[in-house]
């Protein structure tokens, strides 16, 4: 029976989201500053007054923009080591370790950005479908490439990347409004399984 596992990242497999701590720990006092300016967009944003993507887009290129890929992608390993195992929830870890990964494939579906994320893919020997971060010339230019992989554009990176490829089981993950599209797409479809 082929399988494929599709997973939500922040808040599904870990226990906080990454976005904030990873960039509090590129650069605390930017990251501090940053912070405060973006507090009145975050109002707004909780007031479903503001875009999530563009908010969070500003956020990210207040600190990353600039910055080489190197010194981005050494960071985000030096993130990795610093929270493996202890960012995940332990249901999270045991359940991936035990996935017969012969009949099956896994992806890490997330609306973070692959910077981060990937080692933590890498890890686990799954495929990363992200919000991917746009360099030119290997500098960050603070932008992404395509949409934000939320919502339908989950739906959207999941159907691009199987292609024609049949599973006799979709099974996703998910822990927010934005994993419902996933949850359609799927057989079976589990809300906080891991919490």
């Amino acid at each position: 029976m082929k399988k494929l596992y599709l997973f939500d990242f922040d808040g599904t497999l870990t226990y906080k989201d990454t976005m904030f701590m990873f960039l509090k720990f590129y650069d605390p006092a930017k990251y501090s500053v940053q912070f405060l300016k973006h507090v009145p967009l975050f109002i707004l944003l909780k007031l479903k007054l503001a875009d999530a993507e563009s908010v969070k887009k500003s956020l990210i290129a207040s600190i990353l923009k600039g910055k080489s890929r190197h010194q981005i992608e050494k960071k985000a390993q030096q993130f990795f080591e610093e929270n493996f195992p202890s960012l995940f929830r332990e249901n999270a870890l045991d359940f991936i370790n035990n996935i017969d990964s012969t009949h099956t494939e896994s992806y890490i579906v997330s609306a973070s950005l692959d910077i981060w994320v990937k080692p933590f893919a890498d890890k686990f020997n799954m495929k990363l479908l992200s919000t991917q971060a746009e360099f030119k010339e290997d500098i960050f230019t603070g932008k992404f490439v395509g949409k934000n992989c939320n919502k339908e554009e989950k739906v959207n990176r999941i159907k691009l990347e199987i292609g024609d490829k049949k599973f006799d089981k979709i099974i996703a993950f998910g822990d927010t409004s934005g994993d419902k599209a996933m949850f359609k797409f799927a057989n079976e479809s589990h809300y906080r399984f891991f919490h």
